[in-house]
């Protein structure tokens, strides 16, 4: 099972092939945001890599990034825990104003 390390929280095991943004959630306990309900529209879900960083991007990472002169961050929602990584959380529900962190991402890409 991958090792998830999440910059000031811990390390977690995670199922291969479940969503970083899922991971994040369910078992490291983060209250990540994912407005858009993961579908690489918002950046909401944005975090910054430490190690591990996937070398590849899905097409709509890519695109939203790039559409948003975004960079220095990935989308946890398009990214596949299949190997270990270290994670800084960038967007998280407290101190965001929103009500709610959005609708559950689906668990494939």
């Amino acid at each position: 099972m991958p090792v998830l390390t999440v910059d000031g929280v811990g390390s977690f095991e995670i199922p291969a092939g479940k969503k970083l943004v899922l991971a994040l959630e369910d078992e490291a306990k983060i209250d990540q945001l994912h407005a858009c309900g993961g579908n690489a529209r918002c950046t909401t879900c944005r975090v910054e890599f430490l190690a591990g960083e996937p070398e590849t991007k899905t097409p709509g990472e890519a695109a939203v990034l790039a559409a948003k002169n975004v960079t220095g961050v990935r989308l946890s929602c398009q990214i596949l825990c299949d190997h270990d990584m270290t994670v800084k959380v960038i967007s998280r529900l407290a101190g965001s104003g929103r009500v709610d962190a959005g609708k559950r991402p689906s668990d494939t890409l």
